[in-house]
């Protein structure tokens, strides 16, 4: 992997989470996005684009004939995606472009006659660097940018157990380390990302919007709960070793209550708009 790449994403895990994260995102900001870009044909750049989700939710949603610039450093996961049938909020014609680049080099002039900007589950994953030039380059163009299902840290189980806060709390320090390969870059933001990022546009003197947008997961959850708990608890124990024996048990009562259809889960996310004033 390229210093400047971000995290791949396994393509199945970006299957699995798709609903949720579709039922998760914020309408509202998404509507105000849409109130926000001029009439007319639009541009949209979507940064870590993946497989496409966000193009597929938020297009129908945003007014006239639109053009999305895909941004991402992974070409193949670039070409997984689908947009067969795919249309503006008025049955409106939707084009498709991608670039494939690091966000590391994203220049200054990025965005230049973009009508928005737009990422989904991208800012936990970036450093305060990568962040800062998204910022830079949304105000140098004064492009709104909606950033959704951001990650802030806060997990809930039901039934709780007592091991949930220490494993909660390594799986944060995990999030807030370089990402493998890329040292040099600095740690990513993790759960801090929102804040972060926040205080980046405030900064610029942009208006700033965030929305609560968590996954609320159940028995029909039960092969992403799985995987998110998989993660979840293999990240922890990386972060700190200790924590295996522990692990073992919580795990098994974990797989035992998902299996019964009796484990819940919520994991918070953080949804932001932000456009000059």
């Amino acid at each position: 992997m390229p210093a400047t790449a971000l995290p791949t994403v396994a393509p199945d895990w970006l299957a699995l989470r798709a609903t949720a994260d579709d039922v998760a995102r914020s309408h509202r900001l998404a509507a105000e996005l849409g109130a926000l870009m001029p009439g007319g044909s639009a541009v949209v750049h979507d940064l870590g684009a993946g497989d496409g989700a966000m193009v597929r939710w938020l297009a129908p949603r945003l007014p006239g004939p639109q053009t999305w610039v895909l941004h991402d450093a992974d070409a193949g996961i670039l070409a997984r995606a689908s947009f067969a049938g795919l249309a503006g909020g008025a049955g409106d014609p939707i084009e498709i472009r991608t670039r494939i680049a690091p966000l590391a080099d994203l220049p200054v002039d990025a965005f230049a006659g973009a009508a928005a900007v737009t990422a989904s589950a991208l800012l936990d994953v970036i450093t305060r660097d990568e962040a800062g030039r998204i910022v830079a380059a949304c105000v140098a163009a004064s492009v709104p940018a909606f950033f959704s299902l951001t990650v802030t840290g806060h997990v809930r189980l039901h039934p709780a157990t007592r091991a949930d806060a220490a494993i909660a709390a390594a799986f944060d320090a995990h999030q807030r380390r370089p990402a493998p390969g890329r040292d040099a870059a600095g740690p990513l933001l993790g759960p801090d990302a929102v804040p972060v990022v926040v205080g980046l546009f405030a900064a610029a003197g942009w208006h700033v919007r965030t929305d609560r947008t968590p996954w609320r997961l159940g028995a029909a959850d039960r092969d992403l709960i799985a995987a998110w708990l998989d993660g979840w608890v293999d990240a922890a124990v990386e972060q700190q070793p200790a924590l295996g024996a522990t692990v073992a048990e919580f795990r098994a009562r974990r797989v035992a209550r998902l299996d019964a259809g009796a484990l819940r889960v919520t994991v918070a996310h953080e949804d932001l708009l932000a456009w000059p004033r």
